[in-house]
């Protein structure tokens, strides 16, 4: 049991990025009600993901515009990656003092709930954005954030942030973000801060997660003045720049800003030291010959002339990208699209020993924002959506620092977490089976055909069959059983969701005969030897045969004695 606690509700959540972060920071943090919904979208990836990884109590999927301030529990910390929007106001409400955006301007969700807790409203808040929101919209610059600063002085809360940039600070990803975090001005916190600039340059909570130097004739201190409406319509307006510095606080309305300058001299991570071992890459990752001058042709630099819709004729150009990307440097930052095989100028592409090209996988896109191996691994979620999922998710290691400062200053001694983050990856990872343990049904589906036709497109899997089971494979029955090694010894790039076909591999002769994957499961080793007792939990396979090669072939297997191909690469087209 903590000694400390601080109850945490966590709005647009995705796949928990802030949940991980915090709970890395110190176990003082306890997430008690959280919210993710995904709108015009069918398929809700992120909750699925969400609740696989941290349980269904106090989970919400579903739209925050209709979910009551009634059913959100009191809370000490309200946290959120709120999406970025136009925050410009279309009325105020009367006599209630509140504010109606425009219709699914999600920040005036985060200000409906603040407001009507009223007294109860959480002590803290702590906030992620897209860098830009400091300098949007492009006609008003500094107006959407002005708004939110306002808005939060009026409830109460002493606002600070900073837009960080995770590889300044050693982390494996650039991607810059702003964070941003108030204390209700009765808090333990707000009762620390004496002189604004003293706080945001040396002594407040970001100052001490993230060190900083201030550029020379970047400070600026001012007011924001006026109603929530005037000043959507009238701040800065006519002005070239936004007047708020990459650092500062907001006070009563008043606002102490500055430019900052990293400062960091310990371990730094890359983007190849989070790579998985080139033999565990599904071969639908590599880059065939035919397809590489086309993604050479996306990275390069290039002018193009077109035609407007009005026949204008003009001359687009851009310049090229890394190609491939370096690996002993962080990596880019990753956006919604990286999944997928299409060729594209913004998906990373890493060069192998053996001098293959290929894509990022998964599990590497996670390490990228310093999640778990495997996090978004699920049997109803893709490839491509879990690259989606990333693109739009956090670094935790920036909300880890940020959450072992705000512990500090409330409690003033260390935070302590069983669940730190990470930071040395394996290259050879292995599949967690109790990632799958609430599963209620299989993990792979695929309907038996009286008459079928193979699809040569779709996922192979080749595994050896131990000498105890040679002989049961080797029998010529419909129908089989095949499991895999015990506990984490099945490589963890395999994407179940995506199998289709089973080859076995028997030691000395190779492969032969072709299996439809009729599901995948948890099971163990004693259902086909019971004599054996042995109930270790194990990945397993039921089978149907298909067709047999002409003959054995011998092939190379990784040093797991598995091997996730295609079978087009192993069946050739007639």
């Amino acid at each position: 049991m903590a000694k400390h606690n601080i109850k945490v509700v966590e709005l647009f959540a995705g796949v928990g990025g802030f949940r991980i972060g915090l709970e890395g920071a110190s176990d003082a943090y306890e997430t008690i009600w959280n919210n993710q919904w995904e709108p015009s979208t069918q398929h809700q990836d992120a909750s699925l993901v969400y609740k696989a990884r941290f349980g269904a109590k106090g989970h919400s999927n579903k739209d925050i515009n209709l979910v009551p301030t009634t059913d959100i529990p009191d809370h000490d910390l309200l946290v959120g990656g709120f999406p970025c929007q136009d925050y410009s106001v279309a009325a105020t409400l009367s006599k209630s003092g509140g504010i109606e955006g425009k219709k699914g301007v999600l920040w005036w969700q985060i200000y409906r709930i603040l407001q009507e807790k009223g007294e109860k409203r959480p002590q803290y808040i702590f906030f992620e954005n897209v860098d830009r929101l400091l300098n949007s919209p492009a006609t008003q610059r500094g107006r959407d954030f002005a708004i939110i600063l306002a808005s939060l002085a009026d409830l109460g809360y002493i606002v600070e942030w900073r837009i960080i940039n995770a590889a300044d600070y050693g982390m494996p990803q650039r991607r810059r973000r702003t964070y941003i975090v108030g204390y209700l001005q009765d808090s333990v916190v707000a009762q620390k801060i004496e002189a604004m600039e003293d706080w945001v340059e040396f002594d407040g909570v970001m100052a001490k997660a993230f060190e900083f130097t201030p550029k020379k004739g970047t400070t600026s201190s001012f007011d924001i003045n006026g109603t929530i409406q005037e000043i959507s319509d009238k701040f800065n307006k006519g002005k070239k720049d936004s007047p708020f510095g990459n650092a500062g606080m907001m006070k009563d309305r008043h606002v102490y800003s500055v430019d900052s300058e990293a400062v960091y001299d310990g371990p730094r991570q890359t983007l190849g030291g989070n790579l998985i071992d080139e033999n565990l890459v599904p071969e639908d990752f590599f880059i065939s010959d035919e397809e590489l001058p086309k993604w050479q042709y996306e990275k390069g630099a290039k002018k193009i002339e077109r035609v407007s819709k009005e026949g204008y004729k003009y001359v687009f150009s851009e310049g090229g990208m890394t190609f491939p990307d370096y690996l002993d440097q962080p990596s880019r930052t990753i956006i919604t699209g990286e999944g997928g095989t299409a060729p594209s100028r913004f998906k990373h592409v890493v060069k192998t020993p053996s001098g293959r090209y290929r894509r990022l996988l998964p599990i590497e896109l996670e390490r990228m924002n310093m999640f778990p191996d495997n996090h978004t691994l699920h049997p109803e979620v893709s490839d491509g959506r879990r690259a989606f999922l990333m693109g739009n998710a956090l670094v935790c290691g920036i909300v880890e620092q940020i959450g072992k400062s705000l512990y500090h200053f409330i409690y003033d001694e260390a935070p302590t977490s069983s669940r730190p983050i990470f930071k040395e990856r394996d290259a050879k990872p292995m599949l967690d089976l109790g990632l799958f343990a609430d599963e209620q049904k299989p993990l792979v589906v695929n309907r038996p055909k009286k008459q079928y036709s193979l699809d040569l497109t779709k996922h192979l899997l080749i595994g050896l069959v131990k000498k105890d089971n040679e002989e049961y494979f080797l029998k010529e029955e419909p129908t089989k059983i095949y499991y895999t090694g015990k506990t984490k010894t099945f490589p963890s790039t395999v994407a179940l969701n995506k199998l289709y076909y089973f080859m076995p591999y028997i030691k000395g002769k190779g492969i032969r005969d072709l299996y439809l994957i009729r599901l995948a499961r948890i099971g163990n080793k004693a259902e086909i030897h019971p004599r054996s007792n042995d109930e270790d939990p194990r990945l397993v396979f039921e089978l149907e045969y298909l067709e047999s090669l002409p003959e054995y072939e011998m092939i190379s297997l990784n040093r797991y004695w598995y091997k996730d191909t295609l079978l087009g690469r192993i069946i050739k087209e007639p």
